[in-house]
């Protein structure tokens, strides 16, 4: 049906791969819980676009490409977990920031790599190298493509995946903008928190760098 081959198989499982934490949900509940829902979305659309790259990489036979090939596959992984890590101490880096400087700003302040951020180009770069969407889409994604009408499964698995998503992204959304508000007043506890996210991050990164096809 619609290209799909056993579609509450998939269905079972895109709700288990969408609720296991990874890179772009923490991603996106972290600028939501800084900065607020506007920028919350500007993330999740970068989330968004990523994965919908993704699945026409692998629509295109990229998925197999990289299944066959495992020097491709290094260089793909190993270039993200770097990605990764560059997130990781950058948000380490503006922790340390916020620990010094909690006493001299204001309420209304927000640190300087906080100001320059880019919510939607970052999540798009995460979400390319998110090593639990690339394992998704090269090992899980196409078992569920039927050959004889591989166009329409593709774009049915597609939307599913992307319809999950928004749900779960806005849920964490919605639910980290009550924290932004706890976050402007208490400075420690945005560090602390930024702290965290950087540490899950570079664990991120070393599970990239350890995973095969």
């Amino acid at each position: 049906m619609f290209g799909v081959i056993d579609l509450p198989t998939y269905l079972a499982g895109l709700v288990l791969i969408v609720l296991l934490p990874g890179p772009n949900s923490l991603y996106v509940l972290s600028v939501a819980a800084r900065r607020g829902v506007r920028a919350g979305y500007t993330a999740a659309a970068g989330v968004w676009c990523g994965d919908t790259v993704l699945m026409t990489l692998s629509a295109a036979g990229v998925a197999s490409l990289l299944q066959g090939n495992a020097v491709l596959f290094g260089i793909v992984k190993y270039a993200g977990a770097g990605y990764l890590t560059w997130l990781a101490v950058g948000m380490l880096r503006a922790a340390w920031g916020m620990w010094k400087a909690r006493r001299e700003q204001t309420a209304e302040e927000a640190p300087a790599g906080v100001q320059d951020e880019r919510p939607f180009r970052r999540a798009l770069v995460v979400s390319l190298f998110n090593p639990k969407a690339i394992l998704f889409f090269v090992a899980f994604f196409v078992q569920f493509v039927s050959e004889s009408n591989p166009v329409v499964g593709f774009v049915t698995l597609g939307v599913l995946a992307q319809v999950a998503s928004m749900l779960y992204l806005s849920a964490l959304i919605f639910g980290g903008s009550r924290l932004a508000a706890a976050f402007r007043r208490r400075r420690r506890l945005s560090a602390g928190a930024t702290s965290a996210a950087g540490a899950l991050f570079l664990g991120f990164a070393v599970k990239l760098s350890l995973a095969s096809v």
